[in-house]
């Protein structure tokens, strides 16, 4: 019942900030947005409860692909929550929230006794820096895609009512590159973390992972050098953005799936 409320709250709460975009909704833009930031935050709460629940056991994590799923719409909500506060990437916030209730609807999903890893503390941390992280550059791959789509119309000149729902190009850049910076961050600390607690970091069944997680780092440092000294920005510099989030999908899901379904070991 909670996950079909969520659903609910994120779905309103998208069509809230999307109309509030729309000219024909200028005179209530300011209560549609009040009334979707409440929906959101209800609703963030009610998944950051449903999440905590399902993700936390007595020594370990469950760590099915449904959670992992759920934990990043959450991090969409709050993101399109952060991001609604800027009037003209309220769009993107809808987006955002469309794509978080289609996650959360996800929790729980697929969980069995054997996905309940018991671990110590410390690599429970690890693991939630990790997927936090990787969630957290999701988001901003999601951004990535909205940023060319909005270049490619620009370029074709393409423009309507619905024009209004895209931030101007720059705007939606200093998200992208803001939620880079953030999950940079976050993925050193998860590989710092990982060299620090996990023994067996690279051994056979781990060395893709860490393997392609240092490349993902490493390609995420240079776009923000890049931007920071060269100030990198337009369809190179999203693309690079995306290179790097394919070598991150490759070292979390790609590694996992492998493992999981067939070769019948943990990821962790």
């Amino acid at each position: 019942m909670s996950d079909i409320t969520i659903f609910l709250l994120y779905i309103l709460a998208a069509a809230a900030f999307g109309s509030s975009r729309l000219p024909r909704f200028d005179h209530q833009s300011r209560p549609l947005f009040l009334a979707a930031s409440i929906l959101v935050a209800i609703g963030i709460t009610l998944h950051s409860q449903t999440l905590y629940a399902q993700m936390l056991a007595a020594n370990g994590l469950n760590l099915s692909l449904g959670n992992a799923a759920s934990l990043i719409g959450l991090e969409l909500a709050l993101i399109g929550l952060i991001a609604a506060v800027q009037p003209p990437l309220r769009g993107i916030s809808a987006g955002l929230l469309i794509l978080g209730a289609l996650a959360a609807s996800l929790t729980g999903l697929e969980t069995a006794p054997e996905s309940v890893a018991a671990l110590a503390w410390q690599i429970r941390l690890h693991v939630l820096v990790s997927l936090m992280s990787y969630g957290l550059l999701t988001v901003g791959a999601i951004v990535a895609v909205y940023a060319l789509i909005q270049e490619r119309r620009l370029r074709a000149g393409r423009l309507s009512t619905f024009s209004h729902l895209f931030a101007p190009l720059e705007t939606t850049e200093k998200l992208l590159f803001a939620i880079a910076a953030a999950g940079f961050a976050g993925l050193a600390i998860a590989i710092l973390s990982g060299l620090t607690f996990v023994e067996d970091l690279f051994a056979q069944h781990l060395v893709h992972k860490t393997t392609f997680s240092l490349l993902a780092f490493c390609v995420f440092g240079a776009l923000l050098a890049g931007r920071f000294f060269k100030g990198w920005r337009g369809a190179g510099a999203i693309r690079l953005y995306l290179g790097g989030f394919l070598l991150l999908c490759l070292a979390y899901f790609g590694t996992r799936v492998i493992l999981e379904q067939f070769l019948g070991r943990s990821w962790g």
